[in-house]
């Protein structure tokens, strides 16, 4: 009997040291974190698991890397303004004798996406610039395209369950809002085109990989209306997200 409460005893002091161990441990792993995020140097550093690089080629089907560059070109850690986990999503622009570079930069603070910039004079070699968009929800995948000479952004914005239009106030740095595409759902990676005086979205809903939509207007602001034949890819998660500029 003295033997069994003894044993319990003791299992009892390892359950405690074990739950305040678990307390000191998260408080511990919870601090590392709030210090990391405010720019304190560790011993240790975590790579991230996206960045940016440069290929060229001479198809659309092989590429290599680009001559005098040091791939990636771009990471998070370029990124100034806030404390980036990663960058992705990469457009280019060429405009005059600039090249211009919008991309998915992941805020560790919001953990939400922001839209970066960065820009450079041969296309190869790039310096960030800042935040050029950020929204109370994620966004990435910056389409920009030009149309009648002004600027356009397509982001993916799939958290406010849109597809939302921007136009640049200040090409490159001031984007305002225009208004909604498509609304109702949460549309991945839109893709926008113009073709026979249409215009033409693509996008794949985040609940379905492998199902591409198809939407159009004889106007960019709209209406949009989805295509009869819509989607017109499905159970195809080879082709139906798209992937970069038409």
């Amino acid at each position: 009997m003295a033997n069994n409460v003894l044993i319990g005893q003791k299992r009892q002091v390892w359950i405690w040291a074990l739950i305040l161990g678990c307390v000191f441990a998260g408080g511990f792993w919870a601090g590392l974190a709030v210090a990391r995020d405010r720019g304190m140097p560790f011993f240790f550093v975590r790579q991230s698991p996206w960045s940016i690089g440069i290929y060229e080629g001479s198809s659309p089907f092989k590429f290599f890397p680009a001559k005098g560059v040091k791939n990636p070109v771009l990471r998070a850690e370029d990124v100034t303004d806030v404390s980036a986990e990663f960058v992705a999503d990469p457009f280019l622009v060429r405009e005059g004798e600039g090249w211009y570079l919008f991309f998915e930069v992941m805020n560790r603070r919001t953990s939400q996406g922001d839209i970066g910039l960065a820009t450079g004079s041969d296309g190869l070699h790039w310096t960030y610039q800042k935040i050029v968009l950020d929204e109370p929800f994620h966004l990435s995948y910056p389409y920009v395209f030009k149309w009648e000479e002004d600027y356009y952004l397509v982001p993916e914005s799939a958290a406010a369950n849109a597809v939302r239009l921007y136009k640049a106030e200040r090409f490159p740095d001031r984007w305002v809002f225009m208004g909604t595409l498509v609304e109702g759902k949460d549309y991945s990676d839109p893709a926008i085109v113009r073709f026979n005086n249409h215009w033409w979205l693509f996008a794949t809903p985040q609940w379905d990989q492998d199902t591409l939509h198809l939407f159009y207007a004889k106007e960019l602001k709209g209406p949009w209306l989805e295509h009869p034949k819509s989607p017109v890819v499905q159970r195809d998660g080879h082709h139906a997200r798209p992937g970069g500029r038409f």
